[in-house]
């Protein structure tokens, strides 16, 4: 489970953006010298902003760390061509097309056109397809059908993806419906309630014309009648016809579907391998590798645990099929990677944590029968990212919990990480970005969040991840994927409730995590602001709320607020004409937090689907309009990006004569465009 940026930066941060740069090679850029000033902020497009974070401490590592990091990071860059095929069977093809167009295209680079087109590639490159990263829905290009024709023709014919005896036309004719018609493949991942999930879902984890109840039978026939340690059935395949219409599943390992893909990922592991911290850490790429080459689900279990088990690595990876929000039924994995090495001093705050576990178990609102009576392996720690791939790139989580698996986690627990120094460019890139003056209700409660808003933001992540997603338990019986469409938005409020609960609790100051019990109020404002508010500027008028995550806050929110509706704990209020939220009663919140907690619980634990889905459709889906309306006009005027996302480093590799890296250095001077060239050079297997 992964945890992205929740708060609508008001003394946090929440946002992203880039501005276009037309560069025709995809070379790196100079390396920054110690004289030259890190800029977190970058280039701004439609409704993103990218930013750029710093690998504080990598000069510190040791030659052999660095080598291992630079492996790893290789092993993550080339599975980027594997998401844009995950999550739309034309992405790679339109990739290719448009790039073509950006770097060959002989007519006007400053028409209407061509910004116009720069812009809409740059969109598809942030979200690894034509559909947008959160929301789901298909991008409208800003140029239209037969100027997007017209330009294939100025281009080379061999700079396009031209299928074998095809013509620019006929290129045109079968791109032009994915990319223009608002009816083809509308959405990537489409949850509304009582539609088939799949049929209208654009997302290429099942062949196409295959149905929602044609796949729940196929995995159902299949599931053990009891298995106390089931696999994540299906997680790394793609569902397909054979030849006489049945379903099958095609895998993806070396050899199998991607397979060119995960060949040079098992070799950029394996070259990793030998500047490993330890011989367990080696153990855990050995059964990664061998996952990769058999696709065997008892094996990626096996490597789960082993990786459990490395707690005293410093340098630590993930770079495997891993979240299933991508899919419709939450079955399917998207594949992801991240490398990153421990911030000693801040683990502290989470090693703090993870030592009591067990109280914070005890001592939860839920019923006994569905809490944990052994918290076992509970392993926290805040990390540096080196560098992100595949679903974390270039938008990323905050806060990652892993593994997925029930039964793993139940029997040996979780490892839980903070992403330090993406928080910290989120932060240092909204200080003062206005949303506070423009939302916030009053001076005494923007000087509350301006004093406690960055550490608690941080503290709910440690929460939410270190804790949240590990607590609980199913009861025995329950099938983990029950809850189908919506279980993701369920775990994600589970943890996000856990999160809030504690976050006001004397615990916290006794460990020494919060100064005072004035703290947390700033984490309940910015969260009930969020949920209530701010976070619809990501959203179209007229649409509705799809997103899991968008979900999981506006359910905590609405239901706060209605719930306590009676007493007034939370109230929208009119100041000249705007609406703010207040909040008269933080106590009475936190028991209303602990209250849907207990209930969220429940539902998981039990596996009642009917209750998870009133809860998500009574709370989590619809817009007032009105509402809407105000919170769009209101953020317009501020010019600031609803989304942000990251401009990864470039690590270069000095070596010997014979090979042997001498040096690995960092350069943070790549721009957007020219990042993205590159990496559809370098590490595109799927597309030559």
């Amino acid at each position: 489970m992964k945890h992205p940026l929740a708060a609508m930066m008001i003394a946090s941060a929440s946002f992203c953006g880039f501005t276009s740069a037309s560069a025709q090679k995809a070379e790196p850029a100079a390396t920054v010298t110690a004289a030259q000033s890190f800029k977190y902020t970058d280039e701004q497009f439609a409704d993103i902003q990218m930013l750029r974070y710093k690998v504080e401490g990598f000069e510190q590592l040791t030659l052999k760390q660095k080598t291992f990091i630079y492996y790893l990071s290789e092993a993550a860059l080339w599975g980027r061509d594997i998401l844009f095929d995950q999550n739309g069977r034309y992405n790679l093809r339109i990739r290719q097309t448009l790039e073509a167009l950006y770097t060959d295209y002989d007519g006007d680079r400053g028409s209407d056109f061509f910004r116009a087109l720069s812009t809409y590639l740059k969109r598809v490159w942030f979200s690894s397809g034509i559909h947008h990263h959160y929301g789901c829905e298909k991008f409208e290009p800003g140029f239209s059908a037969a100027d997007f024709r017209a330009a294939l023709h100025r281009v080379p014919a061999a700079k396009l993806p031209l299928a074998a005896g095809q013509s620019v036309d006929q290129l045109a004719d079968e791109l032009e419906p994915v990319i223009f018609d608002p009816k083809v493949m509308a959405m990537r991942v489409n949850q509304k309630d009582g539609e088939d999930l799949i049929l209208t879902s654009a997302c290429n984890y099942y062949a196409p014309g295959i149905t929602q109840a044609e796949a729940e039978q196929f995995y159902a026939e299949r599931k053990p009648a009891a298995d106390p340690r089931p696999v994540m059935m299906g997680m790394n395949s793609r569902v397909e016809r054979d030849e006489f219409g049945q379903l099958t599943e095609r895998v993806w390992r070396v050899g199998g579907l991607y397979g060119e893909a995960l060949e040079h990922i098992v070799e950029n592991l394996l070259k990793a391998r030998p500047f490993a911290d330890s011989p367990e850490q080696q153990k855990v790429i050995d059964l990664l590798v061998e996952v990769y080459r058999t696709g065997d689900l008892r094996t990626f279990d096996e490597y789960a645990i082993h990786w459990l088990r490395d707690t005293e690595s410093l340098v630590d990876f993930v770079c495997y099929f891993t979240e299933s929000y991508g899919d419709p039924l939450g079955m399917k994995a998207s594949w992801e990677a991240i490398v990153n090495f421990k911030d000693l001093v801040a683990t502290e705050r989470t090693r703090k944590l993870a030592a009591d576990a067990q109280w914070f178990e005890d001592h939860s609102p839920v019923a006994p029968q569905f809490k944990k009576e052994k918290v076992k392996g509970v392993s926290a720690k805040v990390i540096t990212a080196a560098i992100l791939g595949g679903d974390l790139y270039p938008s990323t989580a905050i806060g990652i919990n892993l593994p997925n698996s029930d039964w793993v986690r139940r029997e040996h627990g979780s490892k839980s990480v903070t992403i330090g120094n993406l928080t910290d460019a989120y932060n240092k890139a909204a200080h003062g970005n206005g949303m506070d003056r423009e939302f916030v209700i009053d001076d005494a409660t923007r000087k509350l969040i301006e004093t406690y808003g960055d550490a608690c933001d941080d503290l709910h992540t440690d929460l939410h991840e270190c804790l949240g997603h590990g607590s609980g338990k199913l009861l025995p019986g329950t099938d983990p994927d029950t809850l189908k469409a919506y279980g993701s938005t369920i775990e994600e409020a589970r943890a996000d409730l856990f999160g809030l609960y504690y976050v006001a609790d004397a615990k916290l100051v006794e460990l020494g995590l919060t100064p005072n019990l004035e703290a947390y109020k700033s984490q309940y404002y910015t969260y009930m602001l969020n949920g209530l508010m701010t976070q619809l500027v990501r959203i179209k008028p007229g649409s509705t709320i799809e997103e899991a995550h968008m979900r999981n806050r506006a359910i905590i929110a609405r239901w706060a607020y209605e719930h306590g509706k009676d007493r007034k704990v939370v109230e929208l209020v009119k100041k000249k004409g705007k609406t703010y939220v207040k909040i008269n009663d933080y106590e009475a919140l936190r028991n209303l937090f602990g209250q849907l907690l207990a209930e969220v619980q429940r539902i998981k634990s039990e596996g009642d689907y009917e209750a998870a889905r009133r809860l998500v459709e009574d709370y989590g889906v619809k817009i007032d309009p009105e509402l809407h309306r105000e919170v769009l006009a209101r953020y317009e005027r501020l010019h600031l990006s609803p989304y942000k996302g990251f401009i990864n480093p470039v690590y270069r590799a000095e070596r010997a004569a014979d090979g042997t890296i001498t040096g690995v250095t960092l350069d943070y001077t790549e721009p957007y465009d020219q990042q993205m060239l590159r990496y559809s050079r370098d590490y595109s297997a799927l597309t030559r």
